[in-house]
């Protein structure tokens, strides 16, 4: 398999250390274009898409190796062999976040950094966790997605956009959902909603910076404050953003907070 056509891989800038961005469900490697040019001076930039979505090969989507984001997070752990040079800081949007995340367990010492922004370990309340939706919420959801996936898209990407003074970047999302293979986008959903990564978080050794939104109707403040008390070496940052995608919504808080960060990380 090339994994470069797999996954739509593309590398620019230099450095002695490399950042992958992976990007969120419904989303391709594109959204990254108003932070990538940040750290392409100071860093070696690897983008891709995840299998099933933007460029990539869509005929390598198997539905049994991505049921579970372990598929992808693989994925990750061969881009990263193949791409990346020197320390490498994984920089996940959302589902993203947990995949880098899988990745990273499954390679101790691979990665110097992990960036998580919204990030969710299990979106379905449970007990006293508070993930920020009921099981039939959720089950709803998918079953609005099974039923009209373009009519969810076109509700629900604006509504996970948020931005209300940026109404171009909720058609944007709309735009990119709608792309995105129906089949594919709907067993992905039902793989993201209902994952859940909270057992996996205290085994997480790398420095992780979690950027959450100060109002985010996908990973509300809840997710990240109990991400930052699980996770051993976690540091929480809040932006002030609504929506899900402060990358493009408020990318200069969000570079900012990153490169403080790294400051610190890395030196």
């Amino acid at each position: 398999m090339d994994v470069r056509r797999r996954n739509n891989v593309h590398v620019m800038g230099g450095g002695p250390a490399t950042m992958m961005f992976s990007h969120g469900f419904g989303c391709d490697q594109n959204m990254w274009r108003l932070m990538t040019p940040s750290f392409q001076d100071c860093f070696r930039i690897v983008l891709f898409d995840l299998v099933g979505s933007g460029l990539s090969d869509l005929a390598a989507y198997d539905r049994a190796k991505y049921g579970t984001l372990q598929g992808h997070a693989d994925d990750v752990l061969e881009i990263a062999e193949r791409f990346a040079n020197g320390p490498v800081v994984f920089v996940g949007h959302s589902v993203s976040a947990m995949i880098g995340m899988l990745a990273d367990l499954a390679a101790p010492g691979r990665f110097a950094a992990q960036v998580m922004i919204g990030p969710s370990p299990c979106y379905i309340n449970d007990g006293s966790y508070v993930g920020g939706f009921t099981r039939s919420d959720i089950g709803s959801l998918l079953e609005t997605l099974e039923s009209n996936y373009l009519g969810w898209s076109s509700t629900m990407a604006p509504a996970i956009m948020g931005a209300p003074d940026q109404p171009a970047l909720g058609a944007e999302l709309t735009n990119s959902f709608c792309r995105t293979d129906p089949e594919i986008a709907k067993h992905f959903a039902r793989v993201t909603f209902l994952s859940d990564n909270r057992a996996d978080l205290p085994r997480l050794q790398t420095p992780t910076l979690i950027l959450q939104c100060s109002d985010d109707l996908i990973a509300p403040r809840a997710v990240g404050e109990y991400m930052c008390r699980a996770l051993p070496h976690a540091t929480l940052r809040v932006v002030e953003n609504v929506g899900h995608c402060p990358h493009l919504s408020a990318p200069c808080a969000s570079t900012t907070a990153i490169n403080e960060f790294l400051g610190l990380v890395l030196g």
